[in-house]
């Protein structure tokens, strides 16, 4: 699993091992990892342009020891001192010493223009609400040259413990981190600042919880359920999924495709769509007298394109086997019954949904993703899954650690996908998965499935359904 922890945290660890540590040394593990990182980079070291941006901080001093270790193999490399007085002294010093330059600010956007690498050491990792102003040109700079960039530690202006990015900030082709992953760099927006990212172990000795989780193969395979010799249908989990309408009788059908692959025995569907659903999925158990008279369940999913059916969402929410929300049912739902709800929920609201639940603006919880999914998983005592481009899941209450979906691509922006998203999930949950498992797991798979269907071409909901079992196989393999 990787994980991911705040500044504090960050900050703690490295002080605890610089006491044990000569003088220095941490500094040169960082910029040794930064150095050989920019070197692979590059390709070819020697008679290479390098440009440092540096500020004036410790994310300065590891971008003027690494630039001083690619000065002795031969680049170009001059540092552009964005504070000149507060520039990490010994850094200068090696720089200077391996051949290196140093410059102020006038000249900047020219040397860019002309690098073949730029290091961005503008900022650390205590950085907040964007870049200053005298240093928003050079960012601006190295997006319109035809260097790579790399950034040391994460992009400057882009804040390191929530991801937002308020102001102005570098864009990195690569960001070399230090000790662990920050926030900033598995959630967007600041994620798509970062790039591609390299973790270089210096030795820091975290225990305590991280911030965030990104499950890898080996997670998601450990909570994958499995049937043993004696398991029948009903043994391995019955979801029910209450879905669709006259007008979206699709969304039924995505919602069951889904659910027919996420791990549970049998599904049961109740709704007006009980016809495209059997026409499409005839192993489905289809019931047309409503919740309570569709037989025992183990999960319930209730939402998708169910239009104005409240009743159903409330007979649902009053059930006392784990339910996940969607859709319109996340409109329908009476606040005070989720809150008041004995067994598990799982709402999954994409950013607009969500804005609505909390009464803000669509643009705030695109802006704030973590915050977002916190104080709606506090609000409403419930795991809350919130979709979009890095998708988050908070367990209910919101403490704890926040789970980061890796998987997925941009292709899956596509009508219906989250009904599928939802009947896995749902599926999951029946399959005997917490809340906060059923929701990280389906969102892994459904990327998964989603990047292998697409191929880097368009696709429908209906081929994330498809791939599903392709996506399992790959995780379980």
């Amino acid at each position: 699993m990787r994980t991911a922890y705040g500044v504090e945290t960050v900050r703690a660890a490295e002080r605890e091992l610089m006491a044990r540590l000569p003088d220095g040394a941490l500094m040169q593990r960082a910029a040794a990892g930064l150095a050989a990182a920019c070197a692979d980079l590059l390709g070819r070291v020697y008679g290479s342009r390098v440009v440092l941006l540096v500020g004036s901080g410790d994310n300065g001093g590891d971008a003027l020891y690494a630039g001083a270790r690619l000065a002795r193999r031969g680049a170009g490399v001059t540092a552009v001192l964005t504070a000149p007085e507060r520039a990490h002294s010994g850094g200068l010093a090696a720089l200077r010493r391996a051949g290196g330059r140093a410059v102020g600010t006038e000249t900047a956007e020219d040397l860019i223009e002309r690098a073949d690498l730029v290091v961005d050491g503008i900022v650390g990792i205590g950085g907040k609400g964007g870049l200053r102003p005298q240093a928003a040109p050079l960012a601006a700079a190295a997006e319109r040259s035809r260097a790579a960039v790399v950034a040391v530690d994460l992009p400057s202006g882009v804040d390191a413990d929530t991801g937002e990015v308020r102001g102005t900030a570098l864009r990195a082709d690569l960001t070399v981190t230090f000790g662990t992953h920050k926030p900033g760099l598995l959630i967007d927006p600041a994620r798509e600042y970062a790039g591609v990212v390299r973790l270089v172990d210096i030795g820091l000795d975290l225990t305590s919880p991280a911030e965030l989780e990104a499950l890898q193969h080996a997670d998601v395979a450990r909570l994958l359920p499995a049937p043993a010799a004696e398991t029948d249908k009903y043994r391995r989990g019955v979801v029910g999924i209450a879905a669709g309408s006259a007008r979206y009788p699709g969304a039924a059908v995505l919602a069951v495709a889904g659910a027919l692959r996420g791990g549970a025995g049998a599904v049961r569907y109740v709704g007006p769509a009980g016809d495209a659903v059997i026409a499409r999925f005839p192993e489905t158990l289809v019931s047309d007298g409503g919740p309570k008279k569709a037989g025992r369940v183990q999960a319930w999913v209730v939402g998708p394109g169910a239009g104005d059916d409240a009743a159903t969402v409330a007979e649902v929410l009053a059930t006392d086997v784990p339910v996940l929300i969607d859709a319109d049912g996340l409109r329908l739902a009476d606040a005070e019954a989720v809150r008041r709800r004995s067994a598990p929920t799982l709402m999954t609201p994409h950013a607009g949904e969500a804005a609505a639940l909390l009464g803000v603006w669509r643009e705030e919880v695109e802006g704030a993703r973590l915050a977002s999914v916190r104080e709606l998983a506090a609000r409403y005592a419930a795991t809350v899954l919130l979709k979009g481009s890095t998708t988050l899941v908070a367990g209910a209450g919101g403490d704890g650690p926040v789970r980061v979906n890796p998987t997925g691509t941009s292709w899956l922006a596509t009508a219906g996908s989250g009904d599928v998203l939802s009947g896995l999930a749902g599926s999951l949950l029946a399959a005997g998965l917490t809340a906060l498992d059923a929701g990280s797991v389906g969102a892994y798979l459904h990327g998964l499935s989603a990047r292998f269907a697409a191929d880097g071409a368009p696709l429908g909901a209906h081929d994330v359904a498809e791939g599903i079992p392709e996506a399992w196989r790959d995780v379980r393999g």
